[in-house]
């Protein structure tokens, strides 16, 4: 089972969206990913989820995240293969991680966590809560924004992750982003 969270080798630079829920990570990544002419990947949470509910009314609940990371890990390495330089990835294992701790007091699978922090990305846009709050069926925290967003900041810096921070109108933090990603291709 191990292997089924694990990143396939690959030279594609890869750039995660990473925040609180509802701050424009998808927007974005379909942004990036359509200005590079490239894919993104979804984040698989929102599709599994979203048919719980559908088929159950219930959200998360520990058992779905092992799930969860393994279909995301598999549209990754599926999406990998797929592009030649550059993969905007909606998520990824530590923002599954993140959620883990947050809902389940501190709790995370420790082969999510190992696989969460193993695998690598280039850089990672940290999305800042200055975007409205959009609910749906599976948003839950409307009050507790600013506390997942520094719960997110932490991580990345406990982690000692390469991260910037988005903040503002869609057309800034799209400037912001790019001017970022530019910076790895260029190094790369």
């Amino acid at each position: 089972m191990e292997e089924r969270l694990k990143q396939i080798p690959s030279d594609v630079v890869k750039i995660v969206l990473f925040g609180p829920e509802s701050t424009g990570k998808t927007t974005l990544s379909q942004q990036l990913a359509s200005y590079y002419n490239t894919l993104w990947v979804p984040e698989y949470a929102r599709e599994y989820l979203q048919d719980k509910w559908d088929r159950e009314q219930k959200t998360c609940e520990p058992h779905d995240l092992l799930p969860i990371a393994e279909g995301q890990i598999r549209l990754e390495n599926e999406y990998t293969e797929k592009v030649k330089d550059l993969l905007i990835c909606d998520t990824d294992l530590l923002e599954t991680k993140v959620y883990s701790e947050a809902y389940y007091l501190g709790y995370t699978d420790p082969i999510l966590e190992k696989y969460a922090l193993e695998n690598q990305y280039d850089l990672y846009l940290l999305t800042y809560i200055d975007t409205p709050w959009v609910k749906d069926d599976l948003r839950d925290k409307p009050d507790e924004r600013e506390k997942m967003y520094l719960y997110f900041k932490d991580t990345l810096e406990k982690y000692n992750r390469n991260f910037v921070i988005l903040k503002g109108e869609p057309e800034k933090r799209l400037k912001i982003a790019i001017e970022h990603v530019d910076k790895i291709l260029d190094n790369d």
